[in-house]
């Protein structure tokens, strides 16, 4: 005689509400984290070009303020006869146009707050060099070209065929265009709303070394240039990923002539 089937067998498996309750859970637990992930890795890239700008600003930055230490060498006071001179730094900051006496900064095209001529030895061929740089709209460009005979003005010598390259991207220390946004992200920024100098000089003085316009009479001149303070605005390529805000990286240093005999 067959028996009818238990109560336990009868109850066995799943209800169809069981399963749908199940799969609502899954599909949540899923979504959440999959959302989790997104924003992850959103984070990531948004921190990947951070940190990419801010390597790139910072070997930028480290290079003017080695130059900037390096300039103003060999003096004509280091030769025991006045040598040519195209052998000896006449100036550790060339000015433009050239001319028998040196300009104040900003005075003249260069130097200026965005245009930089240093006048150096080249350790690896013995010669005297320019080094220029210059930003031209957001592009900060490097250039060297050696030393010309006297009367040579070094802003046209740099800017031959060749000599000039980009070395610094989206540097926006002077672009208008984009000045209102990053203050409205990064409040004083941009003190007054006005571009930054790349290049703030500071100038020889009896008390040291006081900013070049404030020096005054003979000391605010491109060949007392004693420091060089850099200041570079780097925006990064895209936007925060999450939040949509302009990320910028700022970074600051300052170059200082040791060569004590100029």
């Amino acid at each position: 005689m067959n028996r009818p089937p238990s109560s336990r067998a009868r109850q066995a498996g799943f209800s169809v509400l069981e399963l749908l309750l199940s799969l609502s859970l899954f599909i949540i637990i899923s979504g959440a984290a999959l959302s989790l992930l997104n924003a992850a890795q959103k984070r990531f890239q948004t921190e990947g070009q951070l940190l990419t700008s801010f390597q790139e600003g910072r070997l930028a930055l480290d290079m003017i303020v080695r130059d900037v230490n390096d300039s103003g060498y060999p003096a004509a006071n280091q030769f025991g006869v006045t040598p040519a001179v195209t052998n000896y730094a006449v100036t550790p900051v060339a000015w433009s146009p050239a001319s028998a006496n040196p300009c104040a900064p900003g005075a003249c095209a260069s130097p200026t707050a965005f245009d930089l001529i240093l006048e150096e030895l080249d350790s690896t061929t013995n010669t005297m060099r320019w080094i220029h740089y210059q930003l031209v709209g957001t592009t900060l460009w490097r250039g060297t070209v050696v030393k010309g005979a006297a009367g040579t003005d070094p802003l046209v010598a740099t800017a031959g065929a060749g000599v000039m390259f980009p070395y610094a991207t989206n540097v926006m220390n002077n672009n208008p265009a984009q000045i209102p946004a990053i203050n409205a992200a990064y409040p004083g920024t941009f003190p007054g709303g006005a571009p930054l100098p790349i290049f703030t000089y500071y100038c020889d003085t009896p008390n040291g070394p006081t900013p070049c316009n404030l020096a005054g009479g003979a000391y605010n001149l491109a060949n007392n240039i004693r420091e060089v303070e850099v200041t570079l605005i780097v925006l990064i390529q895209q936007p925060d990923m999450q939040t949509k805000r302009l990320r910028v990286v700022t970074l600051n240093g300052r170059g200082h002539r040791v060569n004590p005999n100029k």
